[in-house]
């Protein structure tokens, strides 16, 4: 014969496992405040840790970067050990054994789930370690031109000159390309302008490398090149190429700044013209008519 559901023996069940449990966590009340202490204990000794290693060790890195993926790694390591620590206290080893196995199930699962963020995770590593790209660099990566303020482990996050934040993901990043202007002390820029038809070229060739030459100082093996381009419908065109010191837009756009400039005043002096398109309208016979409507009349 089949024993009938009782409340009461469900209730009464329940209430002694809950006094068995209760009864566990007052015996294991001095545990559980000794391992609170420890974990807090080594969350400032992580803390610690840290700040060493930040002030003695990893400024010796020049990459800031690097140093903060090592200060996040340590930290997370120190605090590691103090929540092993604290349920070796609890004495839940056993526990603590299955919470390794089950996480290696569930890491494998969230691995598959998030391919895309663990690439940019490692993309952050990848990024963090190369040195070709550091904190305060000026970089242009798809269009996009800005100072690297940061790097972490999942994007990375360039200022822009109008001071707008474009946040770039690591994954995204890493597998395109990106030009770095601060790797290099010298870059060089053109300008480029046009003369009349009725001017010397070679006059105006020299001219040209004669004052960026005297303004914008060249280093060795580096000289301002002069390259007449085109006929253009109302002008000869030509572009000035000359080196400079840059590792940012600002550089490069006071040079150019100056360099129109001085073109200007030169062939003003010099009487060269630089011509402009001048549209002409031509009605020939066509006569225009307006009819005026007064006031009074309605349409």
């Amino acid at each position: 014969m089949e024993s009938k559901f009782s409340i009461e023996d469900a209730i009464s069940k329940l209430w002694s496992k809950l006094d068995g449990w209760l009864d566990a966590i007052i015996l294991k009340l001095p545990n559980i405040v000794m391992a609170i202490l420890i974990m807090v204990l080594f969350y400032f000794i992580a803390r610690g840790v840290r700040k060493l290693l930040q002030k003695f060790l990893l400024n010796r890195i020049s990459q800031q970067s690097i140093q903060d993926i090592i200060a996040r790694f340590v930290f997370l390591a120190v605090v590691l050990i103090g929540f092993f620590v604290a349920l070796g206290v609890l004495e839940l080893d056993k526990v603590l054994t299955s919470i390794l196995a089950g996480a290696g199930v569930v890491g494998l699962a969230v691995g598959l789930a998030l391919q895309g963020t663990l690439s940019n995770t490692f993309g952050g590593l990848i990024l963090s370690f190369m040195p070709k790209i550091n904190i305060d660099d000026f970089i242009e990566s798809d269009g996009i031109k800005g100072f690297v303020s940061e790097i972490s482990l999942r994007n990375i996050v360039v200022r822009q000159p109008d001071n707008n934040y474009v946040v770039i993901p690591n994954s995204k990043f890493i597998d395109g390309s990106f030009k770095n202007y601060s790797l290099t002390d010298r870059s060089r820029i053109v300008v480029s302008c046009g003369v009349g038809y009725e001017s010397d070229l070679q006059s105006v060739e020299d001219l040209v490398v004669k004052i960026i030459g005297e303004n914008f100082p060249q280093n060795k093996n580096e000289k301002v090149e002069f390259f007449f381009t085109e006929f253009g419908d109302s002008s000869i065109n030509f572009m000035v190429r000359f080196w400079i010191d840059m590792k940012g837009a600002l550089q490069e756009h006071a040079a150019r700044h100056g360099a129109v400039k001085l073109i200007k005043s030169h062939f003003d002096a010099q009487d060269i013209n630089i011509p402009f398109p001048i549209r002409t309208l031509d009605f020939g016979k066509n006569t225009l008519n307006m009819n005026t409507i007064s006031s009074g009349e309605q349409s």
